[in-house]
């Protein structure tokens, strides 16, 4: 069953190594042998402006190589390295900087090297209709404006840091968020008059929220790794799916969701 997935050439290869087995001491073919070879589960933590996308390409994975099961859990990365250090039972991890992907990797918990696989930028995010009638950064400091963005320590946060101290705006934020998607949360019900989440999150949330593009964000590309962990318990798998992730359908999937090359 699992062979009908291979292209055809690929079977070809696998039936002629197959019939001449007896004759010849030829090498095998590893890569078709270790596709069919994969099964189990194995858990994912995923920066939570990649929900949309690894979603998708979990699914694909999964339907791709059946028997496999990817379990997905997102939040904030620094959440999701406070939660792997505590002894969080993890394969591979997603996140969406390199700063927080580091303290796992000087923490020897990461196997091997991680691999870049995609960047990011920040957009302003206001309600429908912009009743605060927001139109560049500078406007997110006004007095009067609710504007929402990510703790320091997380991604999203650190960018906007990062964007702050390029421009020489200083926000007054009437709250921080964990994670990307909280601020989202509460621009879209109208608890803010703003927020700075990802280009790509405003463009998953469709007509929920209107994006504000702004010239200052290029002083923070965010770069997301990912990694085997080394806690795996199943790291063919782990490797796998990374392989899928940062291969020409993963690629494929960030581009469509508003993600840059790495």
């Amino acid at each position: 069953m699992k062979l009908r997935s291979l292209p055809s050439i690929a079977i070809a290869v696998a039936v002629i190594a197959g019939s001449s087995a007896c004759s010849s001491t030829g090498p095998a073919v590893p890569s078709t042998r270790s596709t069919a070879a994969l099964s189990g589960s194995i858990t994912v933590f995923a920066a939570a402006s990649l929900t949309g996308t690894f979603t998708v390409l979990a699914t694909k994975f999964e339907a791709k190589h059946r028997g496999t099961t990817v379990e997905l859990s997102f939040a904030g990365s620094a959440d999701l390295v406070t939660q792997i250090t505590n002894g969080a039972p993890a394969d591979v991890f997603a996140s969406a900087d390199t700063k927080n992907m580091t303290k796992l990797t000087d923490a020897n918990l990461v196997e091997g090297k991680p691999v870049n696989f995609a960047t990011n930028v920040l957009e302003i995010a206001v309600p429908p209709g912009n009743p605060a009638s927001i139109a560049t950064f500078a406007d997110l400091a006004k007095p009067g404006v609710r504007t929402v963005v990510c703790a320091p320590q997380v991604p999203c946060g650190s960018a906007t840091i990062a964007v702050e101290q390029a421009s020489g705006v200083s926000l007054a934020p009437v709250s921080e968020e964990s994670a990307v998607t909280d601020v989202l949360g509460k621009v879209s019900s109208g608890e803010a008059d703003a927020g700075l989440v990802y280009v790509t999150d405003i463009k998953a949330a469709g007509s929920k929220v209107t994006g504000i593009t702004f010239p200052e964000s290029s002083a923070a590309v965010n770069t997301y790794p990912i990694a085997t962990l080394t806690g795996s318990a199943n790291v063919a798998l782990a490797k796998a799916f990374i392989d899928y992730v940062t291969g020409a359908i993963g690629q494929e999937e960030f581009a469509a969701a508003g993600f840059g090359k790495p």
